[in-house]
């Protein structure tokens, strides 16, 4: 099975002027291209551990990946499913907010969805280094934020995630430089609240 990126659902200039067109068009036809390449090559010679699954299967079961190659899978297959993740939640004509029963559990866990955008940027922001920060639910659907490093997953420690901010310096330092915040701040109006919603009721 050859792992790949998804098919970008919008041009590299919808997202302006929240996320310039050069910065999209590298973070996803570089970054995240590379990611694919060195996950498939490293995958060689390993099918029968990866067989009719999908990625996300096998970052959430790492123990049955071989020692050998487990350490690569978290770094590659990683970068493509974190990458595959952020760019399909966003979107040039987004839903800006979220309904039913995610509402009902973002009012019930963080007061209300101000509340959530505040302490998930907070998060994001002061995540030391490269990574993530993440809206992810448990077994029962009950929501958390948390944050990772470099291209580590939740999916990893048993969580779905169903929204993240990818603050690792390419996705936004070509137009904010070093202001984290402000990118963080920006992203709040083209994150698709329809697509969260989809990931949370699967």
């Amino acid at each position: 099975m050859k792992y790949d990126k998804i098919k970008l659902p919008y041009s590299y200039d919808a997202l302006e002027p929240y996320i310039d067109a050069q910065t999209v068009e590298i973070h996803y036809s570089k970054h995240l291209q590379s990611y694919v390449n060195n996950l498939n090559k490293l995958l060689e010679g390993y099918e029968k551990f990866t067989e009719g699954k999908t990625l996300e299967e096998i970052l959430a079961h790492l123990t049955k990946i071989p020692r050998k190659i487990r350490q690569g899978v978290i770094n590659q297959g990683g970068g493509v499913a974190n990458h595959n993740l952020y760019f399909s939640l966003l979107s040039p004509n987004p839903k800006k907010a979220p309904e039913g029963i995610l509402r009902e559990q973002i009012n019930l866990t963080f007061g209300n969805l101000e509340n959530l955008k505040e302490e998930m940027s907070n998060i994001s922001i002061n995540q030391f280094g490269s990574g993530y920060g993440w809206l992810v639910k448990d077994k029962k659907g009950k929501l958390k934020l948390i944050s990772t490093s470099n291209q580590d997953t939740p999916l990893s420690l048993g969580l779905i995630p169903i929204l993240t901010i990818d603050v690792w310096e390419h996705a936004y330092y070509l137009k904010y430089k070093n202001l984290r915040a402000e990118y963080v701040k920006n992203i709040w109006n083209i994150i698709d609240w329809e697509r969260v919603e989809e990931l949370y009721n699967c």
